[in-house]
């Protein structure tokens, strides 16, 4: 679709001649109706009070039965009745009032206060045609509507959903030379993101800047949520902001969601950080677009001190948000804290279960989980999809093969139709627990086409038990589903390592080299304080070279050694010696997280590390290593789950 937008050209010096006399002293003189007026006073205090409550048929009753014809000074009071059907969506008495209005003065209809209601009225209860037809009944000499008729039939075509027809609207209002104001921008604004149109959205901004008055705060407000939501348009987002002369909460949370959509988690942080000091306060969609985010690269000194400002707000926090708060401290590890949110809420939706089952699951607490489940269905909560996949995922990841065919076949007694995430679950329960040609058999017969996901789970499955044969098969499934999906060459690379097939290996990477494919870098990172660290494998030089990690490294390398760890080589896949090869471990991005949040923590505190990849099997031996001797936790969340080292053990049982 291309609008083109027309100038606007409105002259401000317009120059009326007249032919009309005043004289000093006119002689009064009382006619007819001014003294029906006097004895027939305009609808009034009664009636407006009546339209307040809600009482429409007594209201009706009133105007109906009034002696005297409709005026221009009963506009207000029908505009309250209007507004009052509005409200309740009441067609029958706004058509009876109409209805009269015709019957006794026509012409009160083209007041635009009227016209708009009942365009409002008409498009709040889905009748967009009887809008239109309210919008194009032009009896009076009036050549075009006003400004504020166009406004309304706009918003009634937007909170429809027909946005193509809002930007054709505003573009024939231009056309008749109407002048937009805050609100014409805005309703077109919504239109242009709801399009993704960047160019009209781009037009109306040049004619908000030539606008001869100031725009205000929703105006902008749209205009920042214009630039955000239309790709590639970021970068003026920020500057729109940057400009803003005042910005209020929803301005901020323009911003928080469009950092959060970009990926730009760090930044989104220190966003809500700045708005935090400027004392702008926050509202509970600020607080639940920052929470995922502080789950996602688990912050949980930030998550936490959201909690402390839910807790501290004189408003009671809603469902949503806390179920958000509960995500957030599920995905940072902290299920205790999860647990006491959920036992606290009043209120819990499905969603509330859900969560806390998936943050069990991801936890490794599957026994909890089942717990949770049986009392959920004991307070006749119906389980969804989504409480399924919790199960499942955390069966698959404890091993619990026989109890996951068993939730596989019982949740279809709940309605439940099978999905491709329940199969995934299913074929990674099976794969891990050694039945891969079940878990094949499983994934060629299911009644829709398999999910990279699923011939994943099987690949990492063929890893797992060095089934070379196997892992060509569905690697070749795999590369034509995801043809760009580094982890898949680099899954296959690592099978034909372990299988010591050094020359499949260089052929794997030659193929990622001729279709410019790159291993994704091994990264951790941590939360200390307000600030994330982050750490790549083999990189942070200087701090590897600096003396306190150098002290701390060696004690931890004494410590470890006496408690029976020896560094296990075979994890590095690469065709090196057994010295470059205890190197190259020693330099996992997990390790210098661990190392720094040691050094930078008090004794005793909980470690937290978040890492974009799989953990090694040495890494993960080292962990429980230095949770020993350090007598720290330390929580790990890899891209598969959660794992709680404490005391030389790990959460997953080494089942992972």
């Amino acid at each position: 679709m291309m609008v083109m937008f027309p100038a606007i050209s409105l002259s401000t010096n317009i120059t009326v001649k007249t032919n009309i006399t005043v004289s000093a002293t006119p002689t009064p003189r009382t006619t007819t109706t001014q003294k029906l007026h006097k004895t027939t006073p305009p609808l009034g205090s009664t009636l407006k009070s009546l339209c307040k409550l809600g009482k429409l048929e007594e209201a009706l009753s009133v105007i109906e039965s009034s002696k005297r014809k409709p005026n221009d000074e009963d506009i207000e009071v029908f505009s309250l009745f209007l507004h009052a059907c509005i409200s309740t969506k009441s067609l029958e008495h706004a058509q009876k009032l109409r209805s009269h209005i015709l019957r006794s003065k026509p012409s009160l209809l083209q007041n635009p206060t009227l016209k708009s209601k009942l365009i409002t009225l008409f498009s709040v209860c889905g009748q967009l045609e009887e809008a239109r037809r309210v919008f194009n009944d032009q009896t009076s000499s009036e050549a075009t509507p006003s400004e504020p008729v166009w406004v309304a039939m706009a918003i009634g075509y937007s909170r429809n959903g027909f946005s193509t027809e809002v930007l054709l609207l505003y573009s024939n209002m231009l056309l008749h030379s109407v002048k937009p104001g805050n609100f014409a921008f805005s309703v077109a604004l919504k239109a242009c993101v709801d399009t993704s149109d960047a160019f009209l959205g781009r037009a109306i901004h040049a004619q908000i800047v030539k606008h001869d008055e100031e725009a205000d705060q929703v105006v902008k407000n749209a205009l920042l949520k214009f630039y955000v939501e239309c790709g590639g348009c970021f970068n003026e987002a920020l500057k729109v902001f940057e400009v803003m002369p005042q910005r209020n909460v929803v301005s901020w949370n323009t911003l928080i969601a469009g950092l959060a959509g970009q990926g730009r988690v760090f930044e989104m942080l220190d966003a809500f950080r700045v708005m935090q000091g400027e004392a702008m306060g926050f509202s509970w969609v600020t607080l639940t677009t920052v929470l995922p985010v502080c789950g996602q690269v688990t912050a949980l000194h930030s998550g936490k001190e959201i909690h402390g400002q839910i807790v501290k707000s004189k408003k009671r926090g809603d469902v949503p948000l806390l179920n958000s708060l509960m995500d957030m401290y599920a995905k940072c590890g902290a299920i205790g804290y999860c647990r006491k949110v959920f036992d606290r809420m009043q209120n819990k939706d499905l969603t509330s279960w859900n969560t806390m089952l998936s943050g069990y699951s991801i936890n490794g607490q599957i026994d909890e989980a089942m717990a949770l489940f049986d009392e959920m269905i004991s307070n006749n909560i119906r389980p969804d999809g989504i409480t399924f996949v919790a199960l499942l995922s955390g069966c698959s990841h404890s091993g619990l093969t026989s109890e996951g065919n068993r939730l596989f076949h019982v949740m279809q007694n709940y309605g439940v139709k099978p999905s491709l995430e329940h199969y995934a679950c299913l074929v990674d329960m099976l794969g891990r627990s050694g039945k891969l040609h079940e878990g094949l058999a499983v994934a060629e017969s299911l009644p829709m086409k398999p999910s990279g996901s699923i011939w994943g789970s099987l690949l990492n499955s063929c890893r797992l038990y060095g089934n070379v044969s196997l892992a060509e098969t569905v690697a070749e499934r795999l590369f034509e589903i995801e043809p760009n999906n580094s982890g898949n060459y680099v899954m296959l690379s690592n099978i034909y390592a372990n299988a010591g097939m050094w020359e499949e290996v260089k052929r794997v990477r030659e193929m990622m080299a001729m279709r410019g494919i790159k291993k994704d870098a091994g990264c951790s990172w941590i939360q200390i304080k307000h600030r994330i660290h982050t750490f790549v494998a083999g990189g942070s030089t200087d701090f590897r070279n600096s003396a306190e990690f150098c002290r701390v490294w060696s004690e931890l390398s004494n410590a470890t050694k006496k408690v029976g760890y020896v560094p296990d080589t075979e994890v590095v896949l690469h065709d090196i010696n057994e010295e470059m090869k205890t190197t190259w471990v020693c330099g996992h991005s997990e390790r210098l997280a661990a190392v720094y949040a040691l050094i930078n923590t008090g004794e005793g505190m909980p470690v937290r590390i978040t890492k974009n990849l799989r953990v090694c099997v040495d890494c993960h031996s080292w962990m429980k290593a230095v949770s020993r001797v350090t007598r720290r936790l330390i929580v790990l969340r890899d891209t598969n789950r959660f794992h709680h080292f404490e005391n030389g053990t790990c959460s997953c049982k080494d089942y992972w």
